[in-house]
């Protein structure tokens, strides 16, 4: 039995500490878990569950404009942002708890508190400390602004499942997945979208017949891609308008303007420092292929190591994990071929 209050203290209650914590338990080791936030990390919270049920949501005025051709006669219909954030609301709270019972039927204790590492064993809590053998970082990460002017007049992904109103006009800075969904999303629902992105093309590192495909169908429906187009900075203007100066010297009045320009961990006030665990120049955390930082009894899985940030890659490290440090059959994860 080990002298620690806990086997494992698993920080962060997203997808991959979750998994971790629960699997770790079941294999019969004592697990402790801290959450500052919500249960679900971003995927439930913030991420694909929501954005995807505000995808679905945007194809619904394409499906009623194809009724008539099916037989259907469908009245003029009206749509209400409210309704759709507060029923996503709804299920996203189902979800989280979901997330907890698994939690508290694994076993697993559940400190509902900011975790910081005073040394490689010890957490301090806010106030209480408790002590591992084994500490599992899967804090997650988080959406960047770009340093410009005015970038507070903006809002991230974050933002944007919680936003009063739907913006009539949208600015999204971005040529990523993100950036590139939530135009969609907000076309679909009858906004007007230009899309802004530095590059030459939008979804970089994706199969180049499916960047043209998308690009191509993206202007089918309405949505301006502007390529080398890159925000100066942001003003307010009398009438609430926002005015997007481009680097050019180019503007755009939008309603809104959603940055999509990337993500950075969240590792900035968690001590990693006093455990002696090293990171890299982005702020990730480095581990090796067994997810084992540089201080040998603390790892790390899932966006926090900014190796590739899918939610079934964080649940893979932590079974890997779990395999490992508690079932005997130790595994690195293999990144290859992750689609």
């Amino acid at each position: 039995m080990s002298a620690h209050d806990y086997d494992l203290f698993v920080i962060g209650a997203g997808s991959g500490g979750v998994r971790g914590a629960r699997m770790a338990s079941q294999a019969g080791a004592r697990v402790g878990i801290a959450e500052c936030d919500r249960f679900g990390g971003t995927c439930v919270i913030r991420g694909c569950v929501p954005k995807k049920l505000l995808t679905y949501a945007s194809h619904i005025p394409a499906e009623i404009a194809d009724a008539a051709a099916y037989g259907f006669a469908v009245p003029e219909p009206s749509f209400d942002w409210p309704t759709l954030i507060a029923n996503k609301d709804g299920e996203i709270a189902r979800l989280e708890g979901i997330y907890q019972k698994l939690l508290a039927d694994a076993g697993v204790t559940v400190h509902p508190a900011r975790a910081r590492l005073i040394d490689n064993h010890t957490v301090d809590l806010g106030g209480e400390q408790v002590t591992a053998e084994t500490i599992l970082i899967a804090v997650g990460g988080h959406p960047t602004v770009p340093d410009i002017p005015g970038a507070q007049l903006g809002f991230t992904s974050d933002e944007a499942f919680h936003l009063d109103a739907l913006p009539r006009r949208v600015a999204i800075v971005g040529g990523g997945y993100i950036a590139t969904e939530f135009a969609g999303i907000f076309n679909g629902l009858g906004a007007e979208v230009t899309q802004l992105y530095r590059r030459d093309k939008i979804l970089r590192g994706f199969d180049e017949d499916m960047r043209d495909t998308v690009t191509e169908e993206m202007g089918k429906k309405g949505v301006h891609i502007r390529t080398h187009a890159d925000p100066a900075r942001l003003d307010r203007l009398g009438d609430g308008t926002v005015r997007v100066t481009l680097q050019d010297g180019g503007t755009l009045d939008v309603d809104g303007v959603m940055f999509a320009t990337g993500r950075r961990p969240n590792t900035a006030t968690l001590g990693l420092e006093n455990a002696g665990v090293e990171m890299t120049p982005n702020g990730a955390v480095a581990v090796d292929a067994y997810s084992r930082t540089s201080a040998p009894n603390v790892y790390a899985v899932g966006d926090v190591t900014d190796r590739i940030q899918l939610t079934p890659v964080a649940i893979e490290e932590a079974m890997a994990l779990v395999d490992t440090l508690y079932r005997d059959n130790p595994r690195p994860v293999d990144h290859t071929n992750v689609p």
